[in-house]
């Protein structure tokens, strides 16, 4: 469909990328992967035509369709949000109107001459056309698109230069889902998106009929929408078959492969060019030396390129607060409208936040989660209500345009010293390394930085001198996988407590143990991480909150931790760790044995509990994840008394055996999960 051959590009002096070889199929599900600076947009624009190539040449099959969205940069003006993604249409209207005024030559033409007969042609052919692209429901195309990105049914009315920069380009990014081109190139498409526009996005190209390729930083994203990963590193192409999880694994197996494989030539050539010098005077040995010569000429040396060293920064750890963080009581916020009214954003909120909390906070744009994080940080007051911070609390607030607060005419590496002198200059510039800041960048004034650097480099100073309850609103964007790793890690380690507001989900699944969200100017809260909140949400929540309520009457969950109390269950395994994590019911059939417990009997048919579909669901969708794991486990020991039988050091043979213990220790515990709910499965489908 679209062929690079031999392409190469410079920028002056700066080689991006050389020798790069890519045929794009019609099938393609691509990610476009690779280090900030390695040319991964300006790839983008040379395949969508709006940037050359300076050696090599770009061909495309001819009729293909392209369509492109940048990282940013678009303004729309002139027209309604609805009249500007239905103006993509715009060939197929005029087609329509030139259908129309075909039927009127049809009926005064004589339907014996050649003008009947090519008007008669034309509009068979525009029929088809206009058949094939549904032309009865574009209005309903448009407002699917609009209403999976976000958009009100009011907004469709208002005109396109009322909104923000971001919204201008979700407005672009619905033209181009819309016009459906033969290959879709999308830079950066969720920098701009909320999570319900982010899944309802991830559904829709799975979906896509054509071809994509597409730059992301949200490896979840990533994860769940591509099937190949095209990786731009050392000036080459790489090509990884799978998603962004199977791209790291496969990366890490070439890189072994490839330091294996230089170690060998190295041997190899030492070992050649101990025997050249050792016999080289020798005339009996001429022969010999010179074979072995030729042999090291004809040697292909490989390269093994400067990988990017791995930096873990650690927070400076804050001293510790008291229990309770924030209490918050009866909270309304009320803005005044223009015309006179008044919004309510939230209304008689109340809820408590304890140390050691990871909160993400969710919702749709426009729901209240920034108004709550501002008032929570001091910066913005309630309507009405009462927020109280704890014992000892301390709180830093890091706001999406942070930058703004910053001293513009210092330099950078003076700044980031200045928040806190404890930590040495070295650490300082790894850490400003992990957030795009390199060589002679640290020394810039913060004036002249972009609006993305500067919030990029407060977000780096944050993490120098936390408080102890951070509350962070969007922290992660204008970062690149490298630096929100960094993030994930310190903030994971961090002893103090942390409410923030994020839209990438591989952010959320590795911080958050409860989510917050807001949502009919209420704050919802749901125990566990992101998966048990969209579990709830879908479907689930009711049953779930069933069982809840039930254990506790019952005493058999903790109230304040959510997870069920360590019993003994007559006649069973007790259940894993990993099995309490989430409130579900299998808490039913539980009970404390008085003294020593009773000899089992078998429970009769008629005295088994049918559970309803929704608790049989999650009970059968339980079973099938671990009858998927299972294999894994065991394919995992397996491998890894394989590498026990090869030894290389005490330390790696120590390892592996923690290792097997563990991965021995996990299979135990998921067999016994299994064997618990397989027999609850048998005994539903016989009650």
């Amino acid at each position: 469909m679209l062929q690079l051959a031999g392409a190469g590009k410079r920028y002056g002096q700066k080689l991006l990328f050389e020798d790069l070889n890519w045929l794009i199929t019609p099938n393609e599900r691509t990610g476009l992967v690779g280090g900030n600076g390695t040319g991964k947009s300006t790839l983008l624009k040379i395949l969508a035509g709006l940037e050359t190539v300076d050696y090599g040449q770009r061909t495309l099959v001819k009729g293909m369709t392209l369509g492109y969205l940048p990282q940013d940069g678009l303004a729309l003006s002139g027209r309604t949000v609805f009249e500007e993604c239905l103006s993509v249409f715009d060939e197929l209207h005029a087609m329509e109107k030139e259908a129309e005024a075909l039927t009127h030559v049809l009926s005064d033409t004589d339907p014996k001459s050649k003008e009947y007969a090519a008007a008669a042609d034309r509009y068979s052919e525009i029929a088809d056309h206009l058949h094939v692209h549904d032309i009865y429901t574009l209005d309903a195309q448009v407002g699917a698109v609009l209403g999976g990105l976000g958009f009100t049914k009011e907004d469709w009315a208002r005109k396109t230069e009322e909104f923000s920069g971001g919204w201008q380009m979700r407005i672009a990014l619905a033209k181009l889902l819309l016009q459906k081109p033969s290959l879709l190139l999308l830079d950066e498409p969720t920098n701009h998106l909320d999570l319900e526009s982010r899944n309802w996005l991830e559904q829709y190209l799975h979906d896509y009929e054509n071809a994509y390729i597409l730059i992301s930083h949200d490896r979840y994203f990533l994860d769940v929408t591509v099937n190949k990963i095209v990786e731009v590193w050392n000036k080459r192409m790489h090509v990884y078959h799978g998603n962004y999880e199977k791209y790291v694994t496969l990366k890490e197996e070439r890189r072994t492969q490839l330091m294996s494989a230089y170690k060998n030539q190295r041997d190899r050539i030492e070992a050649l060019e101990a025997f050249i010098n050792r016999f080289r005077a020798q005339a009996t040995k001429a022969k010999q030396v010179q074979s072995r010569v030729k042999e090291l000429e004809k040697i292909e040396r490989i390269v093994v390129p400067d990988e990017e060293a791995t930096i873990h920064f650690h927070f400076p750890q804050p001293i510790a607060s008291g229990r309770t963080v924030i209490e918050v009581s009866n909270l309304t916020k009320i803005y005044p409208t223009p015309t006179g009214g008044e919004k309510v954003v939230l209304e008689d909120v109340s809820f408590n936040i304890d140390r050691g909390d990871r909160i993400a906070l969710v919702g749709a744009n426009g729901a209240g989660k920034s108004t709550l994080i501002r008032m929570l940080s001091g910066l913005e007051a309630p309507t009405s209500g009462n927020i109280k911070l704890g014992h000892n609390v301390l709180a830093d607030y890091f706001a999406q345009d942070q930058y703004k607060v910053l001293d513009h005419n210092c330099e950078m590496l003076d700044d980031i010293t200045g928040s806190n002198p404890k930590v040495d200059v070295v650490t300082l510039r790894s850490l400003l390394g992990c957030f795009m800041f390199s060589g002679d960048d640290v020394f810039k004034k913060l004036g002249v930085l972009s609006g993305g650097e500067r919030n990029r480099y407060a977000m780096a100073k944050m993490l120098v001198s936390p408080a102890n309850f951070l509350l962070l609103d969007e922290p992660t964007n204008h970062l690149d996988l490298r630096a929100k790793d960094v993030l994930l890690e310190a903030i994971a380690e961090f002893s103090g407590t942390v409410l923030f507001v994020s839209h990438d989900r591989y952010f959320i699944d590795g911080l958050a143990t409860k989510v917050f969200e807001v949502e009919d100017r209420r704050v919802h809260i749901y125990p566990g991480g992101y998966e048990d909140y969209l579990y709830r949400k879908q479907g689930g929540e009711a049953a779930a909150k069933v069982a809840e309520v039930a254990a506790i009457s019952h005493g058999k969950l903790d109230a304040a931790t959510g997870m069920l109390k360590p019993v003994k269950q007559v006649g069973a395994t007790k259940p894993s760790a990993a099995a309490t994590t989430t409130v579900s019911t299998e808490w039913e059939g539980w009970q404390e044995p008085a003294g020593e417990p009773a000899p089992v009997t078998p429970t009769p048919k008629s005295t088994v509990k049918r559970l309803n579909p929704i608790k049989l669901k999650h009970l059968e969708d339980r079973v099938a994840a671990l009858e998927a794991e299972l294999p894994d486990l065991e394919a995992r020991i397996q491998a890894a008394e394989e590498q026990q039988a090869i030894f290389t050091t005490a330390e790696a043979a120590q390892a592996l055996a923690a290792e097997v213990e563990t991965l021995r220790e996990q299979h135990a515990v998921r067999t016994a999960e299994w064997e618990d709910l397989a027999m609850q499965l048998e005994e539903q489908a016989t009650a």
